[in-house]
């Protein structure tokens, strides 16, 4: 299966979020791969993360870290610039940007739980870090063909949401899947080979989830490189005609 619908040649690939968890686990996934050229792994301390490191030595040349804190715009602009002096075009972006409990952010139980700073840490890293990821480097995605995909979450889904609780974290997601659906219909028109995918990997085993694994379903807790290979699985196989959907790591649609 090709790395996205359309391509022909080797692909450039860039990973946000890449320094753990799932990040990690698609940039060991992608180098893997005959078909792709170059991986930049974009995390806060890229230069610095053990398993980039580990990657580097069997990789050389083919993965480059970035140090990039995604919450910060001009930090992104100076992305965009760094990666398009030696990249004219990226075939694939995977952000894998998202807290729960992390960085001030928390999983409220209850409105009585909920204050300013936490729903801004939410949204910070769950829903404008990943948008203004995209907005920096779509003049990279503007030739075909070309597929951004990043990690949302089913509990993002307001007509799944039966058991409540999780305030910021559904809103933030919630609001990155129509950010994103909402970019789908304008990037079509600037390239109608492109695309853009809303993914919701399974609940995965990593520090996110962590604390939350007791209640998960025998058999759902995936691992991360399951989780990897469900996604690029995914990216291969939805195309433009798929833009802007919201799937699961089995390619399922997920309600809004």
């Amino acid at each position: 299966m090709p790395l996205i619908p359309g391509l022909t040649g080797t692909a450039s690939v860039l990973v946000c979020g890449a320094s753990r968890g799932i990040g990690l686990a698609l940039c060991a996934a992608l180098l893997d791969r005959e078909d792709v050229a170059r991986v930049w792994a974009v995390s806060r301390q890229a230069t610095q993360a053990e398993g980039l490191r580990e990657l580097i030595g069997k990789h050389d040349q083919r993965l480059v870290p970035v140090d990039c804190d995604a919450r910060d715009e001009q930090a992104l602009g100076r992305l965009a610039a760094g990666v398009t002096a030696s990249c004219p075009h990226l075939h694939l972006v995977l952000s894998t940007l998202g807290i729960l409990h992390q960085d001030g952010a928390k999983a409220e139980k209850s409105l009585a739980q909920l204050d300013l700073a936490g729903l801004q840490a939410s949204f910070a890293s769950n829903t404008f870090a990943p948008i203004l990821l995209l907005k920096h480097l779509l003049p990279l995605l503007r030739k075909e063909p070309a597929t951004f995909a990043a990690l949302s979450a089913r509990v993002g889904s307001i007509g799944d949401n039966r058991l409540g609780g999780w305030y910021s974290y559904r809103a933030s997601k919630a609001a990155l899947n129509q950010l994103l659906h909402t970019a789908s219909i304008e990037l079509k028109r600037l390239n109608p080979a492109a695309t853009v995918l809303i993914l919701h990997p399974g609940t995965t085993d990593t520090e996110l989830s962590r604390p939350f694994q007791g209640n998960v379903p025998e058999g759902k807790l995936f691992q991360t490189d399951f989780a990897a290979r469900c996604l690029l699985e995914l990216t291969g196989r939805l195309g433009p005609a798929d833009s802007g959907s919201f799937r699961g790591w089995d390619g399922e649609r997920i309600e809004w």
